[in-house]
């Protein structure tokens, strides 16, 4: 077996001792004689799946009973639509604030169902940088404030959660959830996909406090995408696999030292590879240093035909999955939780040797 130095930005390396222990159970879980893709939904192996998850879930991020865990399909992409269609309506506002194409996407869905007041903006700037919190001009009565975490395309991250003056935050999480603390009390709602930090595709993490449900105006909602649905009861099949996928690696975190342990490890890991970029012109980061993500490295070369010969010469030493967003190019490292420290230094010694040879 020849595991690769794997930096895809989604779907994402997993945990190696994860994936282990799936293929030990695969044809069949815990002495049941099928395979836990082949079970039902409702039995009794799953169920304690998705609870066990849940507890996991909520044990690593301290949450109290006042929150709830949901494991849905349809990625962020469906979420985008689903919390304004659930808390939005023409009398109600929503604050957005804009640092790259998923947050763009996200407020495109947001106008279909309501007022959305955009209180900062990055596009004239190549959506290299996120805001602070002086530069935030936020609405008076917002219903949320709404926020990328951190920015997959860009590579830009929020350090800390941006001041909403008491407003409650819902976040897209997907890039960097579970990689570092969040101050959970500020929070309304949060949603992740699965394919980046913590499991495979297919499955969105969503988390709710009840305080903001409560906000859930009375619009004729179609079933399937009313959150009271899915809290209720099981509605309709989850995506099996993905969230008993999920279960491992929440107690690969916890195994680890949980979201402390990966926020230390994961600092150290960017600025490996910030201080190779940084080290002459050779390399040019994309991000404004304050901003920097220590998720997705973008960074470019002084050409695009040394950007070729960079993706295929790192090929050639199982460095893959390298290529920069169709939408901007160049070179993209994605440094999740799973990806371990001697991949980067792997990538940083390759890095090193190629401007030798060619700058």
């Amino acid at each position: 077996m020849n595991r690769v130095h794997n930096f895809s930005a989604g779907p994402a390396t997993l945990p190696t001792e994860v994936l282990e222990k799936v293929q030990s159970e695969l044809l069949e879980y815990r002495g049941k004689g099928a395979s836990i893709i082949e079970m039902s939904h409702r039995s009794p192996e799953y169920t304690e799946i998705n609870q066990q998850a849940t507890q996991r879930l909520k044990k690593i991020l301290n949450a109290g009973d006042d929150w709830n865990v949901l494991f849905l399909t349809g990625g962020a992409s469906t979420q985008f639509m689903m919390i304004p269609y659930n808390f939005l309506n023409q009398e109600r506002t929503a604050d957005y604030i804009n640092t790259g194409s998923w947050s763009s996407k996200a407020i495109k869905e947001a106008k279909l169902f309501g007022n959305v007041h955009v209180p900062f903006s990055s596009e004239d700037q190549q959506f290299t940088r996120v805001p602070i919190d002086s530069e935030l001009n936020l609405s008076d009565d917002a219903t949320y404030l709404h926020f990328t975490s951190n920015n997959t395309i860009f590579g830009t991250q929020f350090r800390t959660e941006p001041d909403s003056n008491g407003t409650p935050l819902v976040c897209d999480a997907s890039s960097d959830f579970l990689s570092k603390p969040i101050d959970l009390d500020r929070y309304g709602l949060i949603y992740a996909g699965a394919q980046k930090n913590i499991g495979p595709a297919g499955v969105t993490v969503v988390m709710i406090r009840d305080s903001f449900l409560e906000t859930i105006h009375d619009r004729p909602i179609p079933t399937i995408l009313k959150y009271q649905t899915h809290l209720q009861k099981l509605f309709n099949t989850p995506p099996v696999f993905a969230v008993y996928m999920v279960g491992y690696v929440l107690e690969w975190i916890q195994e680890k030292g949980g979201i402390e342990h990966f926020e230390k490890a994961n600092k150290k890991k960017a600025e490996l590879l910030y201080n190779t970029i940084d080290s002459d012109d050779f390399y040019r980061g994309t991000a404004e240093p304050a901003s920097r993500s220590y998720m997705n490295v973008p960074f470019r070369l002084p050409s695009e035909e040394l950007e070729a010969l960079f993706l295929k010469e790192a090929g050639k030493e199982n460095l893959v999955a390298l290529k920069g967003h169709r939408s901007v190019g160049g070179i993209r490292a994605s440094i999740y939780n799973a990806c371990d420290y001697e991949s980067v230094k792997a990538l940083t010694d390759f890095m090193d040797h190629f401007r030798a040879k060619n700058g």
